[in-house]
C-alpha cells in the first residue's frame, strides 16, 4: 500500500474516532502527524514543526481575543443594535446584507482572510441573540465572500486569471466573475430557504438590545441584563480598535492576526482587570481542533498526498469527465488545505482539459474555482474554524458534527452542481 493511501486513511480514521469518542480531534490530529511523519514517512521533528499552521493559530487567536474584549464590554452589542435599525428590525434581511457586505469587500479586493475574522463574530453574536441558525448565517458570509473572490482584483481572480495567460488560454475575467457570482447567490437563496430563512423574514425586532443571553452549557442557561449601552469612553476606543483593524488589514496589507493581539492588548492595558475573564472566554479548545488536523495535513503535503490526488486527472483520457473529476478532487482537498494554493496546481494539471476545442475553458475554470471554494465552509478551512471559533449558545460538539456534515453536503453536490451547469450544460453567454 503506497505512503500516499496509508496517510488518507488515516485521516478517515481520525474523522470516525473524533465522531464516535469525545476526544478533542486536534490532539488525534497532532498524535497522527508525529506517528505517520516521522515512523512511517521519515520526517524530522522539524518538519512537523513546520507543519503546524502557525498563521492560522494566531489569525484565530488575535481575533478571538479582540472580539472577546468587545464582547466583554459590551461594544458588540451595539454593532448588533446598529444592524437590527440598518435593516428596520427585519430579522430576516440580516444574513442577506452581510452576504451582499462580504461579497462587496471582496470584489472590490479585500482577501477572504481579511473579510472573515471581521464579520464572523458579529453576524454569530447576532444569530444567536435573535435565533438565526448559525449555520445559515456563517454560511451565507462564506458564499458572499467567494461571491465576490473571483472578481479581476481579488487574489483569487488574480491567480485563475493569471494562469490562464500564463498557459495561453482563452479567458474571461469578467466572465469568470458573473459566473461565480451567480452560482453563490444560488446557492444563498437555497441555504436561505433551507435553513429558516422564511419563517425569519416575518420576524421582526424593533426594540434595541437590552439584554445578552449568555452561552448554554451543560442544559442551564443565564440572561445577563444591563441599563448601559451607551457609547461609553472604552466602547468607543473598542469601536476605533476594531475599525483600525479593518484599515490595516485591508489599506495597509497588515497580518489580521498579529493586528488583532496589537489592537488587543492597547484595550487590555485600559481595562486590565478583565483580562482573566477575556482569556477563559477564547475558544481553545476549538484553536486546537483546527490547528491539529491542519498541521496533519501539513505532514500529508509534506509527503506527496495532495500532489498524488490532484495527479490523478491526468490519467482520464475523456475531458467532459476529467473536469468532473478534477472538480471534485478541487473540493475534497480544498476542505482541508489552501484554495488558493490548489487552483494554483490544479489549472495547470488542468491545461489538456481547457485547451481542448470542444470544451469552454471559461466554463471549466468556473466549475474549477467554484468546486475548490465553495467547500470552505469545512470547519477545517479558514471559514469554518472562524464559525467554530465566534459561534455562541451552541454544544461546540454536536455544532461541529452539523458542520462537518454541512460541508460534506456541499462537498458531495457543489462540485457536481457547479460542473453540470458550467460545463455540461454551459452558460449562454
Amino acid at each position: 500500500m503506497s505512503l500516499e493511501i496509508i496517510t488518507l486513511i488515516v485521516l478517515l480514521s481520525m474523522f470516525i474516532i473524533g465522531s464516535v469518542i469525545s476526544v478533542n480531534m486536534g490532539v488525534l490530529g497532532i498524535v497522527a502527524a508525529f506517528i505517520v511523519g516521522t515512523y512511517v514517512s521519515g520526517l524530522s521533528i522539524d518538519d512537523l514543526y513546520a507543519a503546524f499552521p502557525v498563521d492560522m493559530f494566531i489569525l484565530l487567536a488575535g481575533v478571538t481575543y479582540l472580539f472577546a474584549i468587545a464582547l466583554k464590554n459590551g461594544t458588540l452589542d451595539l454593532i448588533i443594535s446598529g444592524g437590527l435599525k440598518l435593516v428596520k428590525g427585519n430579522v430576516g434581511l440580516l444574513p442577506w446584507v452581510l452576504f451582499f457586505l462580504s461579497a462587496l469587500l471582496s470584489a472590490v479586493g479585500a482577501s477572504t482572510v481579511a473579510v472573515g475574522p471581521i464579520l464572523f463574530p458579529i453576524a454569530l453574536r447576532l444569530a444567536f441573540q435573535h435565533k438565526i441558525n448559525p449555520i445559515l448565517m456563517g454560511t451565507l458570509i462564506s458564499t458572499g465572500m467567494y461571491a465576490g473572490s473571483f472578481s479581476p482584483l481579488n487574489i483569487f481572480g488574480l491567480v485563475v486569471n493569471g494562469i490562464m495567460e500564463s498557459e495561453k488560454i482563452p479567458h474571461s475575467p469578467i466572465m469568470l466573475f458573473i459566473n461565480c457570482f451567480i452560482f453563490y447567490v444560488l446557492i444563498s437563496v437555497v441555504v436561505f430557504l433551507a435553513f429558516g430563512g422564511l419563517r425569519l423574514l416575518k420576524h421582526h425586532n424593533n426594540r434595541s438590545v437590552l439584554e445578552v443571553a449568555a452561552a448554554v452549557e451543560g442544559g442551564n442557561s443565564a440572561v445577563i441584563k444591563t441599563n448601559d449601552y451607551g457609547a461609553t469612553w472604552y466602547k468607543i476606543a473598542t469601536l476605533f480598535g476594531i475599525g483600525l483593524l479593518i484599515t490595516l488589514a485591508l489599506a495597509f496589507k497588515m497580518n489580521m492576526g498579529f493586528g488583532a493581539l496589537m489592537i488587543g492588548l492597547v484595550l487590555a492595558l485600559m481595562a486590565p482587570k478583565d483580562q482573566g475573564d477575556i482569556i477563559k472566554q477564547m475558544p481553545w479548545g476549538v484553536m486546537l481542533m483546527v490547528c491539529g488536523i491542519m498541521t496533519y495535513v501539513g505532514v500529508m503535503e509534506k509527503v506527496g498526498t495532495m500532489e498524488f490526488m490532484t495527479n490523478q486527472i491526468a490519467a482520464i483520457g475523456n475531458p467532459v469527465m476529467a473536469s468532473l473529476m478534477a472538480s471534485y478532487v478541487g473540493g475534497i482537498v480544498s476542505a482541508f488545505a489552501s484554495t488558493t494554493g490548489f487552483l494554483a496546481a490544479v489549472i495547470p494539471l488542468s491545461a489538456p482539459i481547457l485547451q481542448d476545442p470542444t470544451m469552454s475553458s471559461i466554463g471549466v475554470v468556473s466549475a474549477l474555482a467554484v468546486a475548490a471554494s465553495v467547500v470552505d465552509i469545512s470547519p477545517f478551512s479558514t471559514n469554518g474554524a472562524l464559525i467554530m471559533a465566534n459561534v455562541q449558545g451552541v454544544n461546540e460538539r454536536l455544532f461541529f458534527r452539523k458542520l462537518l456534515m454541512i460541508a460534506g453536503l456541499f462537498i458531495a453536490l457543489g462540485p457536481g452542481l457547479a460542473w453540470l451547469i458550467f460545463v455540461l450544460i454551459g452558460t449562454p453567454w
